[in-house]
């Protein structure tokens, strides 16, 4: 009854209820290089020495580093990012989530992606995560702590890529990393996308269990999961809803360690069907202290011209952050004309980024139908740089506003609260296949400050 009364006051409120633009102040910039490597464990195997050997074409294996030249991909036009792989190390490339660590002001976890994209083409790739700390003064980020995520105690059900070592390094064949999530007694909740899985790890990075996802009770499976296989007739269906690269792109523990919200980056497909259930993504609830679901879901409604959300964290006890993005990266006072093919000799965007916002959303505020109430948004296609705060602003058209910056990344992964005043928000580099910033550049890990007051309060 009391949603049902909620719902109905907000239908009645009318325009006092609706989304608002909220302005976004640039208050620091701090970049890690695009080509940022570490090397492996020395306990690992020797296979992860060099990694990025199955990113070319068909997956095949590539020895030489640096025989490849990356690029964005026909989807962007395929242009040329001038940093090749295979690569001596392995990249700290993209972050796709991230998280304030306690008692430690200035400093974040945040996790690197599962490699260089899909399952097939990143079984050299090691998962692992990050204590960084971006410098707002220098502009540089140190990193200060790599965890490697392993399974010794052979938690995991199903075979692994190193399954056959001591240690047990997980991969990016194993699972596809995405979100992070701190607990209360030191340990890590991370979002998986390939099950989807919630993957809980002790603070060394040794897997303690993993944990399969469902919805109202029923099993939710991606094309990824290792349960699934090709069925031996091209008519035969396989019994998954989850879209490839679909699971927990964003994850948020309430603030008091109690409650985790998954939330998948795309619409799942409605049962038996290849369509979408709708224009919208779940929200599913877990809890910590049992370590199981709940049973209970929300919905968040995707904006027109959104395909997916990139993070999610709590601010507090029930309103959290969200960024909704588009496939698009690169400005769009730079896009190809119509008919126009972007060449190295005259490069363009062919799908240039406009849809990349940050949400503010309240659980506690649904309708009838379950789908949450957004409060508001800021627009990072259009930040407000009055003081030139702006490191690297990329190429733009030549009437672009000086005191404008933007953040034209295909996937923009990381959102957080710094303090009252203030979120950081980072992009997720896809090393070496991203140019964004750039036409002909692979995007560097970017860490931005927003002055944001007005939408960290508004209600």
């Amino acid at each position: 009854m009391r949603r049902f009364l909620l719902a109905t006051a907000l239908i009645a409120a009318g325009p006092a209820f609706a989304d608002q633009r909220y302005e976004a102040t640039l208050a620091g910039h701090a970049i890690l290089p695009a080509f940022t490597m570490t090397l492996p464990p020395a306990d690992a195997p020797r296979d992860a020495l060099v990694s990025g050997k199955f990113a070319g074409p068909g997956n095949l294996r590539i020895d030489r580093p640096g025989a490849i030249m990356g690029d964005t991909g026909p989807m962007h036009g395929s242009r040329p990012t001038g940093i090749a792989f295979p690569f001596v190390g392995q990249p700290v490339q993209g972050f796709s989530g991230i998280k304030p660590v306690a008692n430690e002001p200035g400093a974040y976890w945040v996790l690197t992606d599962n490699g260089f994209g899909n399952r097939r083409n990143s079984p050299d790739a090691l998962l692992m995560f990050h204590k960084v700390r971006p410098d707002w003064q220098s502009g540089q980020v140190a990193l200060l702590q790599t965890t490697f995520l392993r399974d010794p105690l052979r938690r995991i059900p199903f075979r692994i890529a190193h399954e056959g070592t001591e240690a047990r390094y997980l991969t990016g064949a194993d699972f596809d990393l995405e979100s992070i999530q701190p607990l209360p007694d030191g340990s890590f909740m991370i979002g998986d996308e390939f099950g989807p899985f919630l993957i809980h790890v002790a603070a060394d990075g040794v897997v303690q269990r993993v944990i399969e996802t469902r919805l109202v009770g029923q099993p939710l499976m991606s094309p990824d999961n290792p349960a699934l296989q090709v069925p031996a007739s091209p008519a035969a269906g396989v019994p998954f809803r989850v879209r490839r690269s679909g699971g927990y792109e964003g994850m948020a523990l309430t603030p008091d360690g109690q409650t985790l919200w998954g939330l998948l980056e795309q619409p799942l497909f409605a049962p038996n069907s290849n369509d979408a259930e709708g224009q919208f993504l779940r929200l599913i609830e877990f809890s910590v202290a049992r370590m199981d679901w709940t049973g209970r879901s929300l919905r968040y409604r995707l904006e027109p011209g959104a395909t997916a959300i990139g993070d999610f964290n709590f601010i507090d006890a029930t309103r959290a952050l969200v960024i909704e993005r588009d496939n698009g990266e690169g400005d769009p006072g730079l896009a190809c004309a119509q008919g126009q093919q972007s060449t190295e000799a005259q490069p363009c965007f062919p799908l240039p980024a406009r849809h990349k916002r940050v949400y503010l959303i309240d659980l506690a505020q649904t309708d009838a139908e379950g789908f949450v109430r957004k409060i508001g948004h800021i627009d990072l296609m259009a930040i407000r740089d009055p003081q030139g705060v702006a490191r690297l602003r990329g190429d733009l058209p030549p009437n672009a506003p000086r005191d404008r910056f933007t953040f034209p990344f295909f996937t923009i992964e990381n959102v957080a609260m710094v303090d009252a005043d203030h979120i950081i928000v980072g992009n997720d580099n896809n090393l070496p296949f991203s140019a964004g910033r750039h036409l002909l550049r692979a995007d560097s890990n970017e860490m931005i400050l927003l002055r944001v007051p007005e939408f960290l309060r508004a209600r």
